[in-house]
Protein backbone atom coordinates (compact mmCIF):
# COMPACT_ATOMS: atom_id res chain seq x y z
CA UNK A 1 0.00 0.00 0.00
CA UNK A 2 1.59 3.22 -0.91
CA UNK A 3 1.97 5.74 2.37
CA UNK A 4 1.00 8.69 0.32
CA UNK A 5 -2.50 7.47 -0.12
CA UNK A 6 -2.57 5.47 3.06
CA UNK A 7 -1.21 7.10 6.03
CA UNK A 8 -3.17 9.96 7.30
CA UNK A 9 -1.76 13.19 8.00
CA UNK A 10 -3.57 14.17 11.32
CA UNK A 11 -0.76 15.55 13.79
CA UNK A 12 -0.14 19.13 14.13
CA UNK A 13 3.16 20.87 15.59
CA UNK A 14 1.83 20.38 19.09
CA UNK A 15 1.54 16.53 18.77
CA UNK A 16 5.14 16.34 17.33
CA UNK A 17 6.08 18.73 20.17
CA UNK A 18 5.05 16.58 22.51
CA UNK A 19 6.62 13.35 20.81
CA UNK A 20 9.53 14.79 20.73
CA UNK A 21 9.44 16.00 24.73
CA UNK A 22 7.31 12.66 26.11
CA UNK A 23 9.55 10.17 24.33
CA UNK A 24 12.96 11.91 25.40
CA UNK A 25 11.51 12.18 28.84
CA UNK A 26 11.17 8.84 30.71
CA UNK A 27 12.96 7.05 33.73
CA UNK A 28 16.23 8.17 33.24
CA UNK A 29 15.86 12.19 35.04
CA UNK A 30 14.92 10.40 38.43
CA UNK A 31 17.49 7.81 38.47
CA UNK A 32 20.81 8.72 36.49
CA UNK A 33 22.01 11.86 38.29
CA UNK A 34 23.35 9.60 41.07
CA UNK A 35 25.68 7.90 38.56
CA UNK A 36 26.98 11.05 37.38
CA UNK A 37 27.73 12.78 40.87
CA UNK A 38 29.67 9.45 41.27
CA UNK A 39 31.56 9.85 38.00
CA UNK A 40 32.23 13.59 38.47
CA UNK A 41 31.83 14.76 42.21
CA UNK A 42 31.22 18.33 42.09
CA UNK A 43 27.95 20.85 40.93
CA UNK A 44 29.78 22.44 38.03
CA UNK A 45 30.73 19.21 36.42
CA UNK A 46 27.18 17.74 37.35
CA UNK A 47 25.29 20.71 35.52
CA UNK A 48 28.38 20.82 33.13
CA UNK A 49 27.78 16.85 31.78
CA UNK A 50 23.31 17.57 31.50
CA UNK A 51 24.01 21.64 29.71
CA UNK A 52 27.00 19.43 27.03
CA UNK A 53 24.60 16.59 26.19
CA UNK A 54 21.59 19.82 26.21
CA UNK A 55 23.40 21.28 23.78
CA UNK A 56 24.47 18.62 21.43
CA UNK A 57 20.70 17.43 21.40
CA UNK A 58 19.76 20.84 20.16
CA UNK A 59 22.36 21.17 17.69
CA UNK A 60 20.92 17.83 16.51
CA UNK A 61 17.26 18.52 16.46
CA UNK A 62 17.95 21.65 14.32
CA UNK A 63 20.89 20.01 11.65
CA UNK A 64 17.92 17.52 11.37
CA UNK A 65 14.96 20.24 10.28
CA UNK A 66 17.17 20.42 7.19
CA UNK A 67 16.68 16.73 6.83
CA UNK A 68 13.44 16.42 7.72
CA UNK A 69 12.34 19.47 5.34
CA UNK A 70 14.44 17.64 2.39
CA UNK A 71 13.03 13.92 3.01
CA UNK A 72 8.97 14.63 4.83
CA UNK A 73 8.08 11.52 5.25
CA UNK A 74 8.05 8.22 7.03
CA UNK A 75 11.42 6.42 8.49
CA UNK A 76 13.53 9.17 9.27
CA UNK A 77 16.77 8.69 10.72
CA UNK A 78 16.57 5.56 7.92
CA UNK A 79 15.86 7.39 5.08
CA UNK A 80 18.55 10.34 5.88
CA UNK A 81 21.12 7.94 6.19
CA UNK A 82 20.56 5.84 3.06
CA UNK A 83 20.19 9.33 0.84
CA UNK A 84 23.07 10.69 2.22
CA UNK A 85 25.51 8.14 1.94
CA UNK A 86 24.03 4.20 0.30
CA UNK A 87 20.99 1.44 1.38
CA UNK A 88 23.68 -0.36 3.62
CA UNK A 89 24.03 2.67 6.16
CA UNK A 90 20.23 2.79 6.22
CA UNK A 91 19.77 -0.93 6.95
CA UNK A 92 22.74 -0.96 9.86
CA UNK A 93 20.83 1.83 11.49
CA UNK A 94 17.03 -0.07 10.96
CA UNK A 95 18.36 -3.13 12.22
CA UNK A 96 19.82 -1.79 15.35
CA UNK A 97 17.05 -0.09 15.70
CA UNK A 98 14.90 -3.30 15.15
CA UNK A 99 17.39 -5.51 17.53
CA UNK A 100 17.93 -3.35 20.31
CA UNK A 101 18.21 0.38 20.21
CA UNK A 102 14.47 1.21 19.88
CA UNK A 103 13.15 -2.60 21.48
CA UNK A 104 15.81 -1.97 24.45
CA UNK A 105 14.45 1.03 25.62
CA UNK A 106 10.73 -0.11 25.40
CA UNK A 107 11.70 -2.63 27.46
CA UNK A 108 13.80 -0.81 29.46
CA UNK A 109 11.14 2.42 30.02
CA UNK A 110 8.47 -0.88 30.63
CA UNK A 111 10.55 -2.61 33.65
CA UNK A 112 11.00 0.78 35.42
CA UNK A 113 7.25 1.92 34.73
CA UNK A 114 6.54 -1.59 36.75
CA UNK A 115 9.23 -0.88 39.36
CA UNK A 116 7.56 2.11 40.46
CA UNK A 117 4.28 0.57 40.31
CA UNK A 118 5.74 -1.81 43.02
CA UNK A 119 5.58 1.03 45.47
CA UNK A 120 1.70 0.30 45.52
CA UNK A 121 2.15 -2.96 44.55
CA UNK A 122 4.83 -5.04 46.81
CA UNK A 123 4.41 -7.89 44.86
CA UNK A 124 5.94 -6.70 42.01
CA UNK A 125 9.29 -5.57 43.43
CA UNK A 126 11.97 -7.67 42.00
CA UNK A 127 13.13 -10.05 45.08
CA UNK A 128 13.69 -13.71 44.98
CA UNK A 129 10.46 -13.89 47.19
CA UNK A 130 8.22 -12.87 43.99
CA UNK A 131 9.77 -14.92 41.71
CA UNK A 132 7.24 -16.07 39.19
CA UNK A 133 9.29 -19.27 37.70
CA UNK A 134 12.66 -20.06 36.49
CA UNK A 135 14.26 -21.37 33.92
CA UNK A 136 17.93 -22.33 34.56
CA UNK A 137 19.17 -18.81 35.29
CA UNK A 138 16.38 -16.69 33.98
CA UNK A 139 14.45 -15.20 36.50
CA UNK A 140 10.96 -14.13 35.89
CA UNK A 141 9.48 -11.71 38.15
CA UNK A 142 5.94 -9.73 38.11
CA UNK A 143 7.33 -6.86 37.11
CA UNK A 144 8.71 -8.13 33.99
CA UNK A 145 4.89 -9.49 33.44
CA UNK A 146 3.59 -5.72 33.84
CA UNK A 147 6.01 -4.50 31.58
CA UNK A 148 5.45 -6.78 28.80
CA UNK A 149 1.39 -6.04 29.39
CA UNK A 150 2.16 -2.23 29.20
CA UNK A 151 3.84 -2.92 26.07
CA UNK A 152 0.89 -4.90 24.27
CA UNK A 153 -1.68 -2.54 25.96
CA UNK A 154 0.18 0.34 24.14
CA UNK A 155 0.92 -1.32 20.85
CA UNK A 156 -2.85 -2.42 20.63
CA UNK A 157 -3.77 0.76 20.94
CA UNK A 158 -1.62 1.85 18.53
CA UNK A 159 -2.74 -0.39 16.11
CA UNK A 160 -6.79 1.29 16.08
CA UNK A 161 -4.79 4.19 14.33
CA UNK A 162 -2.37 7.34 14.95
CA UNK A 163 -5.35 9.33 16.69
CA UNK A 164 -5.45 7.21 19.34
CA UNK A 165 -2.17 6.85 19.73
CA UNK A 166 -1.84 10.89 19.84
CA UNK A 167 -4.38 11.08 22.19
CA UNK A 168 -2.16 9.25 24.81
CA UNK A 169 0.77 11.15 23.83
CA UNK A 170 -0.27 14.56 24.34
CA UNK A 171 -2.15 14.25 27.57
CA UNK A 172 0.48 11.80 29.24
CA UNK A 173 2.97 14.44 27.91
CA UNK A 174 1.62 17.83 29.43
CA UNK A 175 0.41 15.88 32.44
CA UNK A 176 4.30 15.13 33.10
CA UNK A 177 5.73 18.45 31.79
CA UNK A 178 3.35 20.34 34.61
CA UNK A 179 3.98 17.96 37.32
CA UNK A 180 8.04 17.86 36.56
CA UNK A 181 8.03 22.17 36.32
CA UNK A 182 5.93 21.63 39.63
CA UNK A 183 8.53 19.70 41.52
CA UNK A 184 11.56 21.82 40.27
CA UNK A 185 9.36 24.96 42.17
CA UNK A 186 8.95 22.95 45.36
CA UNK A 187 12.40 22.17 45.47
CA UNK A 188 13.49 25.50 45.48
CA UNK A 189 10.45 26.83 47.31
CA UNK A 190 9.54 24.67 49.87
CA UNK A 191 12.35 22.83 50.96
CA UNK A 192 13.63 23.42 55.05
CA UNK A 193 17.14 23.49 54.71
CA UNK A 194 18.96 24.49 51.73
CA UNK A 195 22.49 22.66 50.43
CA UNK A 196 22.76 25.13 47.48
CA UNK A 197 25.77 27.19 48.70
CA UNK A 198 27.97 24.06 50.63
CA UNK A 199 27.16 21.90 46.85
CA UNK A 200 28.37 24.79 45.28
CA UNK A 201 31.53 25.60 47.13
CA UNK A 202 32.91 22.13 45.05
CA UNK A 203 32.44 24.21 41.95
CA UNK A 204 34.63 22.25 39.32
CA UNK A 205 36.83 20.20 41.08
CA UNK A 206 37.26 17.02 39.90
CA UNK A 207 36.53 13.84 42.09
CA UNK A 208 35.30 10.16 41.81
CA UNK A 209 33.11 8.73 44.94
CA UNK A 210 34.18 5.89 46.66
CA UNK A 211 31.21 3.98 47.93
CA UNK A 212 32.14 2.50 51.92
CA UNK A 213 30.20 0.01 52.88
CA UNK A 214 28.70 1.88 56.01
CA UNK A 215 27.01 3.79 53.39
CA UNK A 216 29.35 6.71 53.65
CA UNK A 217 30.61 8.25 50.57
CA UNK A 218 34.80 9.22 49.97
CA UNK A 219 35.81 11.27 47.11
CA UNK A 220 39.01 10.83 45.57
CA UNK A 221 40.73 13.40 43.41
CA UNK A 222 40.75 12.66 39.33
CA UNK A 223 42.35 15.24 36.44
CA UNK A 224 43.83 14.78 33.03
CA UNK A 225 42.39 12.21 31.47
CA UNK A 226 40.87 10.54 33.78
CA UNK A 227 38.42 13.61 34.36
CA UNK A 228 37.76 13.57 30.65
CA UNK A 229 36.75 9.54 30.89
CA UNK A 230 34.85 10.20 33.92
CA UNK A 231 32.57 13.27 32.07
CA UNK A 232 32.04 10.27 29.21
CA UNK A 233 31.07 8.10 31.37
CA UNK A 234 28.75 10.54 32.72
CA UNK A 235 27.18 11.65 29.56
CA UNK A 236 26.13 7.79 28.97
CA UNK A 237 23.59 8.48 31.40
CA UNK A 238 22.68 12.28 30.12
CA UNK A 239 22.41 10.87 26.75
CA UNK A 240 20.24 7.79 27.44
CA UNK A 241 17.91 10.35 29.07
CA UNK A 242 17.81 12.51 26.03
CA UNK A 243 17.41 10.28 23.52
CA UNK A 244 14.71 9.15 21.57
CA UNK A 245 14.00 12.63 20.67
CA UNK A 246 14.42 12.11 16.79
CA UNK A 247 11.43 9.67 17.08
CA UNK A 248 9.26 12.72 15.27
CA UNK A 249 10.96 11.87 12.14
CA UNK A 250 9.63 8.67 11.46
CA UNK A 251 6.39 9.64 11.54
CA UNK A 252 6.36 12.76 8.95
CA UNK A 253 3.92 10.74 6.98
CA UNK A 254 1.41 11.32 9.33
CA UNK A 255 2.54 14.92 10.29
CA UNK A 256 0.76 17.96 9.30
CA UNK A 257 2.67 20.03 6.95
CA UNK A 258 5.43 18.23 7.60
CA UNK A 259 8.50 19.78 6.13
CA UNK A 260 7.83 22.81 8.69
CA UNK A 261 6.75 21.06 11.28
CA UNK A 262 8.65 18.33 12.24
CA UNK A 263 11.78 20.67 12.03
CA UNK A 264 10.07 23.08 14.86
CA UNK A 265 8.63 20.07 17.00
CA UNK A 266 12.43 19.16 16.65
CA UNK A 267 13.57 22.29 17.88
CA UNK A 268 10.88 23.10 20.87
CA UNK A 269 10.97 19.76 21.98
CA UNK A 270 14.64 18.97 22.53
CA UNK A 271 14.94 22.93 24.36
CA UNK A 272 12.22 21.98 26.55
CA UNK A 273 13.51 18.78 27.32
CA UNK A 274 17.03 20.55 28.33
CA UNK A 275 15.51 23.22 30.24
CA UNK A 276 13.41 20.53 32.57
CA UNK A 277 16.62 18.55 33.10
CA UNK A 278 19.27 20.88 33.99
CA UNK A 279 16.69 22.78 36.21
CA UNK A 280 15.44 19.21 38.20
CA UNK A 281 19.52 18.57 38.40
CA UNK A 282 19.55 22.46 39.84
CA UNK A 283 16.83 21.27 42.43
CA UNK A 284 18.76 18.71 43.11
CA UNK A 285 21.68 20.64 44.19
CA UNK A 286 19.13 22.74 46.50
CA UNK A 287 17.16 20.05 48.38
CA UNK A 288 20.33 17.22 48.83
CA UNK A 289 23.68 17.22 50.04
CA UNK A 290 26.42 15.68 47.17
CA UNK A 291 26.79 12.96 49.53
CA UNK A 292 23.49 12.15 49.50
CA UNK A 293 23.08 13.29 45.27
CA UNK A 294 25.71 10.36 45.08
CA UNK A 295 24.52 7.34 46.84
CA UNK A 296 20.37 7.66 47.95
CA UNK A 297 18.73 4.13 47.90
CA UNK A 298 18.87 2.06 44.88
CA UNK A 299 19.81 5.44 42.75
CA UNK A 300 16.28 6.84 43.01
CA UNK A 301 17.61 10.02 43.42
CA UNK A 302 14.16 12.05 42.63
CA UNK A 303 12.95 9.74 45.39
CA UNK A 304 15.43 11.04 47.56
CA UNK A 305 14.63 15.01 46.90
CA UNK A 306 10.95 14.27 46.86
CA UNK A 307 11.12 12.63 50.42
CA UNK A 308 12.87 16.48 51.70
CA UNK A 309 10.48 18.56 49.94
CA UNK A 310 7.11 16.34 50.64
CA UNK A 311 8.11 14.21 53.26
CA UNK A 312 6.49 10.66 53.82
CA UNK A 313 4.59 11.23 50.74
CA UNK A 314 7.48 11.82 48.34
CA UNK A 315 7.91 8.44 47.42
CA UNK A 316 4.36 8.10 46.48
CA UNK A 317 4.29 11.40 44.44
CA UNK A 318 7.02 10.48 42.12
CA UNK A 319 6.19 7.03 42.03
CA UNK A 320 3.16 8.10 40.10
CA UNK A 321 4.88 10.76 38.31
CA UNK A 322 7.16 8.09 37.13
CA UNK A 323 4.40 5.81 36.19
CA UNK A 324 2.83 8.94 34.05
CA UNK A 325 6.32 9.93 32.45
CA UNK A 326 7.29 5.93 31.81
CA UNK A 327 3.59 5.21 30.53
CA UNK A 328 3.98 8.33 28.13
CA UNK A 329 7.36 7.77 26.74
CA UNK A 330 6.56 3.96 26.00
CA UNK A 331 3.25 4.85 23.87
CA UNK A 332 5.99 7.23 21.69
CA UNK A 333 8.03 4.74 21.15
CA UNK A 334 5.93 2.39 20.09
CA UNK A 335 3.89 4.45 17.95
CA UNK A 336 7.49 6.01 16.11
CA UNK A 337 9.40 3.07 15.49
CA UNK A 338 6.93 0.82 13.74
CA UNK A 339 7.19 3.36 11.29
CA UNK A 340 10.87 2.90 10.56
CA UNK A 341 10.36 -1.24 9.67
CA UNK A 342 7.34 0.22 7.70
CA UNK A 343 9.83 2.24 5.06
CA UNK A 344 12.48 -0.90 5.57
CA UNK A 345 9.88 -2.92 4.23
CA UNK A 346 8.61 -0.68 1.33
CA UNK A 347 12.67 -1.00 0.52
CA UNK A 348 12.58 -4.81 0.26
CA UNK A 349 14.88 -4.59 3.68
CA UNK A 350 12.69 -6.17 6.03
CA UNK A 351 9.66 -8.40 6.43
CA UNK A 352 7.13 -7.66 3.78
CA UNK A 353 4.27 -8.22 5.71
CA UNK A 354 5.63 -5.05 7.59
CA UNK A 355 5.06 -2.57 4.35
CA UNK A 356 1.59 -3.36 4.84
CA UNK A 357 -0.86 -0.61 6.56
CA UNK A 358 -4.03 -1.71 8.56
CA UNK A 359 -7.54 -0.36 7.71
CA UNK A 360 -6.84 1.84 10.59
CA UNK A 361 -3.80 3.17 8.28
CA UNK A 362 -1.26 1.99 10.37
CA UNK A 363 1.44 -0.36 10.42
CA UNK A 364 -0.15 -3.04 12.53
CA UNK A 365 1.91 -6.04 11.79
CA UNK A 366 5.45 -4.16 12.40
CA UNK A 367 4.31 -2.87 15.75
CA UNK A 368 2.96 -5.92 16.81
CA UNK A 369 6.86 -7.21 15.39
CA UNK A 370 8.28 -4.78 17.56
CA UNK A 371 6.26 -5.00 20.43
CA UNK A 372 7.27 -9.28 20.82
CA UNK A 373 10.98 -7.93 20.27
CA UNK A 374 10.66 -5.54 23.37
CA UNK A 375 8.75 -8.28 24.93
CA UNK A 376 11.66 -10.18 24.57
CA UNK A 377 14.42 -8.14 25.99
CA UNK A 378 11.85 -7.04 29.46
CA UNK A 379 12.38 -11.08 29.85
CA UNK A 380 16.01 -11.01 29.37
CA UNK A 381 16.97 -9.07 32.42
CA UNK A 382 19.52 -7.62 30.75
CA UNK A 383 17.92 -4.38 29.34
CA UNK A 384 19.55 -1.93 31.32
CA UNK A 385 23.22 -3.31 30.12
CA UNK A 386 21.84 -3.96 26.33
CA UNK A 387 20.92 0.21 26.57
CA UNK A 388 24.56 0.66 28.20
CA UNK A 389 25.97 -1.26 24.98
CA UNK A 390 24.14 0.68 21.99
CA UNK A 391 24.94 4.16 23.61
CA UNK A 392 27.80 4.06 21.58
CA UNK A 393 26.28 3.30 17.97
CA UNK A 394 23.27 5.88 18.83
CA UNK A 395 25.73 8.39 18.95
CA UNK A 396 28.12 7.29 16.69
CA UNK A 397 24.45 7.11 14.03
CA UNK A 398 23.93 10.54 15.26
CA UNK A 399 26.83 11.77 14.03
CA UNK A 400 26.97 9.53 10.54
CA UNK A 401 23.37 11.52 9.96
CA UNK A 402 25.04 15.04 11.08
CA UNK A 403 27.98 14.24 8.38
CA UNK A 404 25.37 13.79 6.15
CA UNK A 405 24.33 17.47 5.94
CA UNK A 406 27.55 18.16 4.56
CA UNK A 407 27.43 15.57 2.40
CA UNK A 408 23.70 15.92 0.90
CA UNK A 409 24.80 19.78 0.32
CA UNK A 410 27.18 18.76 -2.09
CA UNK A 411 25.18 15.40 -3.60
CA UNK A 412 21.69 17.28 -3.85
CA UNK A 413 22.43 21.04 -3.80
CA UNK A 414 19.28 21.42 -5.81
CA UNK A 415 17.03 19.78 -3.42
CA UNK A 416 14.05 21.86 -1.80
CA UNK A 417 15.45 22.95 2.17
CA UNK A 418 12.44 24.19 3.66
CA UNK A 419 14.95 24.86 6.72
CA UNK A 420 18.53 24.89 6.67
CA UNK A 421 20.55 23.44 9.79
CA UNK A 422 21.08 26.54 12.07
CA UNK A 423 25.02 27.82 12.45
CA UNK A 424 25.64 25.64 9.74
CA UNK A 425 28.90 24.58 9.06
CA UNK A 426 30.26 25.64 12.92
CA UNK A 427 27.61 24.12 15.02
CA UNK A 428 27.07 20.70 13.25
CA UNK A 429 30.69 20.50 12.77
CA UNK A 430 31.21 20.85 16.66
CA UNK A 431 28.29 18.25 17.20
CA UNK A 432 30.26 16.53 14.91
CA UNK A 433 33.39 16.53 16.95
CA UNK A 434 31.92 16.22 20.43
CA UNK A 435 30.26 13.18 19.49
CA UNK A 436 33.31 11.45 18.22
CA UNK A 437 35.17 12.39 21.26
CA UNK A 438 32.60 11.02 23.21
CA UNK A 439 32.93 7.72 21.45
CA UNK A 440 36.75 8.15 21.41
CA UNK A 441 36.19 8.08 25.27
CA UNK A 442 33.96 5.50 25.45
CA UNK A 443 36.12 3.06 23.85
CA UNK A 444 39.44 3.80 25.87
CA UNK A 445 37.35 3.73 29.66
CA UNK A 446 34.53 2.16 28.98
CA UNK A 447 34.77 -0.94 26.23
CA UNK A 448 32.42 -2.97 28.35
CA UNK A 449 29.77 -0.62 26.68
CA UNK A 450 31.13 -0.53 22.88
CA UNK A 451 32.49 -3.20 21.17
CA UNK A 452 28.92 -5.32 22.16
CA UNK A 453 26.95 -2.61 20.34
CA UNK A 454 28.85 -2.61 17.09
CA UNK A 455 29.39 -6.32 17.25
CA UNK A 456 25.25 -6.35 17.35
CA UNK A 457 25.05 -3.38 14.50
CA UNK A 458 27.93 -5.24 11.99
CA UNK A 459 25.88 -8.30 12.20
CA UNK A 460 23.14 -7.03 10.17
CA UNK A 461 26.04 -6.53 6.95
CA UNK A 462 25.60 -10.42 5.93
CA UNK A 463 21.57 -10.15 7.04
CA UNK A 464 21.59 -6.70 4.42
CA UNK A 465 23.22 -9.04 1.83
CA UNK A 466 20.86 -11.77 2.17
CA UNK A 467 18.06 -9.52 2.18
CA UNK A 468 19.04 -7.89 -0.82
CA UNK A 469 19.64 -11.51 -2.61
CA UNK A 470 15.89 -12.30 -1.58
CA UNK A 471 14.67 -8.83 -3.34
CA UNK A 472 16.41 -9.65 -6.55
Amino acid sequence: MSENTNFKPSLGLLDGTMLVAGSAIGSGIFIVTSDIARNVGSAGWLIAAWIITGFMTIIAAVSYGELSGMFPKAGGQYVYLKEAYNPLVGFLYGWSFFAVIQTGTIAAVGVAFAKFTGYFLPALNMKDENILFQLGALKIYPAQAVSILVVILLTYVNTRGVKEGKIIQTTFTISKLVALFGLILCGFLFVEKSFWSENWATGMLSQKAILNDDGSVTWESIGGIALLGAVAASMVGTIFSSDAWNNVTFIAGEMKNPKRNIGLSLFLGTLIVTIIYVSANLMYLNVLPLDKIARPEEDRIAVAAASVIFGAAGRSIIAILVMVSTFGCINGLVMAGARVYYTMAQDGLFFKKASILNKNSVPQWALWSQAVVASLLCLSGRYGDLLDMVSFMVVIFYVLTIIGIFILRKKRPDIERPYKAFGYPILPAIYILMGITFCILLVKFKPEFTWPGLIITLIGVPIYFVAVRRKN
